[in-house]
């Protein structure tokens, strides 16, 4: 699995940023990810940002203590413009892009960039910063793209936070915390499985609480033991998860323990993203690479 963050894209494009032209009077980001990538190029040049559609529409965007509005006595048609996304894959929302700025009159001084192309895309584009072959993912994405439906994910530390000492308590406290724990990260897109070591006794709370937070997913994987000390004493956390993550025969598991997240990598023999750590751990990750977070 290709992973970059969100540290690995300013590091791109900041040693990249002598290959594009030194006229450039305004960077243009394609929303959403793409005004990521706009805005770090345009804060590390020193130029003004717009937006896609503000630059269709001629909007002005305050350039802060450092820019009047942008362009305000020029005219728009005569702007050096960077228009700028995260990623071209297939390059269909490039071919886009370009048809609307074309369309709006607007393409002559304008020039096209992304930070990380496919193989097969490097011509959709007049600059490029680094080649990424798939399968890969962005960690400013990652909660929010299609993959996720072939992705195993654990819930606590994930969906929600992690239950504290006290409403850990295999009762009352516990079955509070499963009902009306508040969400961390929601996804928007659906989940293959959700992979947890929650007791299958609470399932249906589990259940009702993805169901009342909008969590879609097409498999609930828990553990089957009666009790949390019976579990505890199986001591086969990221066992259970990496069994059920080969199981599902997925392209990553998401999970919040870095000590658990490599132990599952090197089990099952597949990718990892720890949340906590914000790495991607793979089988050869070595010892204690967990305890260095981006």
């Amino acid at each position: 699995m290709n992973y970059r963050s969100v540290s690995d894209l300013n590091h791109c494009i900041v040693a990249n940023l002598h290959r594009l032209p030194r006229d450039i009077e305004l960077v243009v980001g394609i929303p959403r990810s793409g005004v990521l990538a706009a805005s770090l190029i345009a804060l590390h040049r020193n130029l003004p940002l717009v937006d896609l559609d503000g630059f269709l529409e001629d909007r002005k965007w305050s350039g802060g203590e450092r820019h009047e509005l942008y362009c305000s006595t020029k005219d728009p048609k005569a702007t050096r413009a960077l228009v700028v996304d995260d990623t071209v894959h297939r390059g269909n929302e490039m071919r886009r892009v370009k048809e609307r700025i074309h369309a709006a009159g607007l393409g002559r001084h304008v020039v096209y960039a992304c930070v990380y192309v496919a193989p097969q895309s490097q011509d959709k584009v007049d600059f490029w910063f680094e080649v990424i072959a798939p399968p890969r993912v962005f960690e400013w994405n990652l909660m929010h793209h299609s993959f996720l439906d072939d992705a195993c994910v654990d819930i606590d530390g994930v969906l929600c936070r992690d239950p504290s000492p006290e409403e850990n308590d295999d009762g009352p406290r516990y079955r509070e915390f499963v009902a009306s724990v508040e969400p961390l990260l929601i996804p928007t897109v659906r989940i293959g499985h959700l992979v947890t070591c929650r007791l299958e006794k609470y399932r249906d709370l589990t259940v009702s609480w993805l169901a009342r937070h909008g969590v879609k997913y097409r498999k609930l994987v828990m553990m089957n033991y009666a009790t949390k000390e019976e579990r505890i004493a199986a001591g086969s956390h990221a066992q259970f998860k990496a069994q059920a993550y080969t199981r599902a025969d997925g392209l990553l598991f998401i999970e919040s323990d870095p000590g658990q997240a490599q132990e599952i990598a090197q089990v099952s023999g597949r990718p990892v993203f720890c949340l906590t750590t914000r790495n991607m751990f793979n089988p050869q990750s070595p010892p204690g690479f967990c305890n260095n977070p981006r």
